[in-house]
């Protein structure tokens, strides 16, 4: 994940801080975060991996509109 995305994450939370919300919503809140922090974290792992196989699977990914 870039430091750009890293910074998203982090401002995201910044602000959810300064909501009026209860202790249990910004606990959850944290942890929808924190799950699609890992997940996109776990996306660039493994289109890294796919495209040190094939420069086609970069095209591939590309061509569908995720990288």
């Amino acid at each position: 994940m870039s430091n750009k995305d890293i910074q998203r994450f982090q401002e995201i939370r910044s602000h959810l801080d300064k909501l009026e919300l209860s202790e249990d919503e910004k606990s959850n809140s944290y942890k929808h975060i924190e799950e699609w922090y890992a997940q996109d974290k776990a996306f660039g792992a493994i289109y890294q991996e796919l495209a040190s196989i094939s420069p086609k699977i970069e095209a591939l990914f590309q061509e569908m509109g995720l990288i």
